[in-house]
C-alpha cells in the first residue's frame, strides 16, 4: 500500500492553525478544525456551493467580499423587498431593511459601509432614492440626479459610481461623495442591465444591451476596453479594473464566468448554476454569487481563481 508521501510528494504536519504563507506542495493537519489540508496551483478557477440566502430573490445588489458579503433589495416580481442579509462565508443572517422596497437596484461598498441607489420601486416606478449602510441600519443619502433602474455601480460609499439604466436608456454617469451625486462623462453606449467594478477613478461597465462591449472610466471620461466572450445582460461582477470578474447573465440564461486582465477577456470556468438577475462581492480570485434567476434562487457560489489555493482531503 501506498503511502500519502508517496501519493502526495510530501509528509504533513500537526499544527492548531493554518499555516499563513503555505507554499506549493506543503501539507498539514489541523488540529483544531481536525482536517487534512493540502497546497496546490490550479489551472483554472473554481465554483463552489455557499451557504444559501434566507430569502430567494432575483434582480437584488450586493457589496463586500466573498467572506463578508452583503445582499439586499431584489424580489420575485411583482413582489419588491426590503431585506438585507449579511454573509460570513458560511451563512447568511438578517440585517437591517432597506427604507425603499426595490429591485433592480445597484450598490456598492463594504457589508458595514455600504451603498444602495436607485431601482424600480412599484409605487414609484423608477427611483433615485440613495440609502447608507453602516453594518446595522439604512439611512437616507443624496438622491441620484437621474432616476432609472437596471443601473450599475460600483466603488465605496463615500465615493461611489453610478452608470447606464433606464429608462429610457441612458448612459449618465453620477459621482457620490457620501452626501450628493455630482454628474460624471457619459458611458460611449447607453445601456441597461450592465455589471460594474473598480473604484470611482477607475472603473469598469461591461455587458447589458448590446451584451459585449466594455468600458473604462477614468473619473472623467469613458473609453473602450476589451469585449466579452460571451454576449449577455443582467450579469453581475466584482473586482478593479485591471482584474475583474464577469459572471451569470441573460441571453439566453448563463453560467459563464470571464476575468479581465485590463486589456482582454479570458474564459474561466462556470458557475454550477446558470442564472441571471444576481447579486455579486469579491474580487477576481476571491467572489460570492448569490440570489438571482429564473426562477428565483437562494443558492450562493463560492469562487476561487486560478493559481495557489488551499484544499481539504475528504473521505470517499
Amino acid at each position: 500500500m501506498s503511502s500519502y508521501s508517496q501519493i502526495f510528494g510530501s509528509k504533513f504536519s500537526f499544527v492548531s492553525s493554518d499555516p499563513s504563507d503555505p507554499i506549493e506542495g506543503q501539507t498539514w493537519y489541523n488540529t483544531t478544525s481536525e482536517v487534512l489540508k493540502y497546497r496546490v496551483v490550479t489551472a483554472a478557477g473554481a465554483w463552489a456551493a455557499g451557504g444559501n440566502l434566507g430569502t430567494a430573490r432575483l434582480a437584488l445588489a450586493g457589496a463586500g467580499t466573498q467572506t463578508s458579503a452583503l445582499a439586499f433589495g431584489g424580489g420575485t416580481p411583482p413582489t419588491s423587498l426590503s431585506a438585507t442579509e449579511e454573509y460570513n462565508g458560511s451563512t447568511w443572517t438578517a440585517g437591517g431593511s432597506l427604507a425603499t422596497a426595490r429591485r433592480y437596484l445597484a450598490g456598492c461598498g463594504t457589508q458595514t459601509s455600504a451603498l444602495a441607489f436607485g431601482g424600480y420601486a412599484p409605487t414609484l416606478p423608477s427611483t433615485g432614492a440613495t440609502e447608507e449602510y453602516d453594518g446595522t441600519s439604512w439611512t437616507t443619502g443624496g438622491s441620484l440626479g437621474t432616476s432609472r433602474y437596471l443601473l450599475a455601480g460600483t466603488g465605496a460609499q463615500t465615493a461611489g459610481l453610478a452608470f447606464g439604466g433606464g429608462p429610457p436608456t441612458t448612459g449618465a454617469t453620477e459621482e457620490y461623495n457620501g452626501t450628493s451625486w455630482t454628474a460624471g462623462g457619459s458611458l460611449a453606449n447607453a445601456r441597461y442591465f450592465l455589471a460594474g467594478a473598480g473604484t470611482q477613478t477607475s472603473a469598469l461597465g461591461f455587458g447589458g444591451g448590446p451584451g459585449v462591449l466594455t468600458e473604462e472610466y477614468d473619473g472623467s471620461s469613458w473609453t473602450a476596453g476589451g469585449n466579452l466572450n460571451t454576449a449577455r445582460y443582467a450579469l453581475a461582477g466584482c473586482g478593479t479594473q485591471t482584474s475583474a470578474l464577469g459572471f451569470g447573465g441573460m441571453s439566453p440564461v448563463s453560467a459563464a464566468t470571464e476575468a479581465y486582465n485590463g486589456t482582454s477577456w479570458t474564459t474561466d470556468t462556470s458557475m454550477s448554476t446558470a442564472r441571471g438577475y444576481l447579486g455579486g462581492a469579491g474580487t477576481q480570485t476571491s467572489a460570492a454569487a448569490f440570489g438571482g434567476g429564473p426562477p428565483s434562487t437562494a443558492a450562493t457560489e463560492e469562487f476561487t481563481g486560478a493559481g495557489a489555493v488551499t484544499k481539504t482531503v475528504t473521505g470517499s
